[in-house]
């Protein structure tokens, strides 16, 4: 079992930037493919990026590629979420998940969120206009 805990958000300004963090615990992270979600009101969870938590290869959504950054530090067990630039309509609640590494055979199956196994309960990112 692994428990997966966001902070880190909150209300921003337009071209502002927040960094969320997500506390891994439970399991073994080697194993991992650790992901951020976002879902807004009346739209569907929407992939945003993720880091395999052995090598620390990335891929991310083309929404966000160029502002946001993920990255994992491994003595803390923990996953960050550096945004910048954000846009009114980065506005969401912003999940982190967790899935096991060897499900993700093709780069395009990292944004699949029915193959991860394992979700935080989510942090609110407003950003106003």
């Amino acid at each position: 079992q692994v428990q997966l805990v966001e902070s880190g958000g909150g209300l921003v300004q337009a071209g502002g930037s927040l960094r969320l963090s997500c506390a891994a615990s439970g399991r073994t992270y080697s194993k991992f493919v650790m992901g951020w979600f976002r879902q807004a009101p009346g739209k569907e969870r929407e992939f945003v990026t993720t880091i395999r938590w052995s090598g620390g290869s990335t891929y991310s959504a083309d929404s966000v590629k160029g502002r946001f950054t993920i990255s994992r530090d491994n003595t803390k067990n923990t996953v960050y979420l550096q945004m910048n630039s954000l846009k009114p309509e980065d506005t969401a609640i912003y999940y982190c998940a967790a899935g096991y590494d060897h499900l993700f055979t093709m780069a395009t199956s990292l944004g699949r969120p029915e193959l991860y196994d394992y979700w935080g309960q989510g942090t609110q990112v407003t950003v106003s206009s």
